[in-house]
């Protein structure tokens, strides 16, 4: 396993995060607990999840599951860089949700509660909270890290002028501010190209990109649906035959290069510069496999230019609308 500095962070995180929204849902406990299990022995030593995961009806669940593993001790909890959010709404009472002082008090001792553990390492905001100044939140970020409870915070869905709000309000207090950012990120899906990724690097932000295979449609998508394993619905079909031509020619790229077509989609995010690591979510012990393969996935500069061709992003602003 490779290792990479969250940010400007002295924080060590591998290549790949482990992403834990099936947790719960999709993937029962115990299989759950297997794949960190195997997630460790493959060296990978960082796990995302949200207090909001375990769907709409149970709130929490997919914590309690990670938190039944860590309690199993044996190691767990050290050798796991542990990374939780704070925005969705718990419950129907009003402030539990977003991004108050109140509500980040709450909602992280309620996190610690249920994963079995004294401290976050990185406690992440999941949306941007237009209603809660950045004072307000630096400071309740300041009394967590005071008692022990966090160590680095990060942000999830911001725009890029979001990320610059938020560091100049840490840079006035001083603190240190945010690490990271979580931004969807795949080669269908480019748009961080234009003002969020620029503003991470400026302000020294890791990227941590999600929905990688931008929900299965670069995992091969169409020879699975040739082969009858399975079919697209709803959006995901819309997509689909929205981007059909595109998703064709890159399933055949990559069976020029080789590799399977997720392989390669995910081996592209690890050669973005900014990238800190893609957040992999499976279902499954051979999902996992699959995803660490592609660490072992050399991309040169002519591949990553036909890809480039195949899913054309836009170039930063002002550059891509002014000149």
């Amino acid at each position: 396993m490779k290792y990479s500095q969250l940010g400007r962070s002295g924080l060590k995180v591998s290549k790949l995060c482990l992403g834990t929204m099936n947790f719960g849902p999709h993937t029962k406990e115990a299989d759950a607990h297997k794949i960190m299990d195997q997630a460790h022995d493959a060296g990978l030593n960082f796990f995302d999840t949200a207090n909001a995961y375990g769907g709409t009806e149970r709130r929490g669940w997919t914590e309690e599951i990670i938190g039944r593993w860590i309690s199993q001790g044996g190691g767990r909890r050290e050798r796991t860089v542990l990374a939780t959010k704070v925005y969705g709404t718990m419950t129907d009472w009003p402030n539990d949700g977003k991004l108050s002082a109140l509500n980040i008090r709450r909602a992280l001792d309620a996190s610690l509660k249920r994963l079995q553990t004294d401290h976050i390492d990185l406690y992440q905001f999941h949306h941007v909270d237009r209603d809660t100044p950045w004072d307000e939140i630096w400071q309740a970020v300041d009394v967590a890290i005071t008692q022990g409870k966090i160590l680095y915070a990060g942000s999830s869905n911001f725009a890029g002028w979001h990320l610059a709000a938020a560091q100049e309000a840490a840079a006035r207090r001083p603190v240190t501010g945010l690490v990271s950012e979580q931004s969807i990120y795949n080669l269908m899906q480019r748009s961080v190209e234009r003002e969020v990724i620029p503003a991470a690097q400026h302000y020294g932000l890791g990227l941590l990109p999600w929905s990688p295979l931008h929900g299965g449609l670069l995992g091969g998508v169409l020879q699975k649906q040739n082969d009858g394993v399975r079919r697209s619905e709803g959006r995901a079909a819309d997509a689909l035959a929205k981007s059909h031509d595109a998703i064709a020619a890159f399933e055949a790229f990559a069976a020029e290069l080789g590799h399977a077509p997720g392989d390669v989609a995910l081996a592209w995010l690890l050669h973005q510069p900014a990238v800190t690591a893609p957040i992999i979510g499976p279902r499954t012990a051979a999902q996992l496999e699959a995803g660490l393969r592609a660490l072992d996935v050399s991309l040169d500069e002519a591949a990553l230019s036909r890809l480039d061709e195949i899913f054309p992003g836009p170039k930063t602003a002002p550059e891509d609308y002014a000149w």
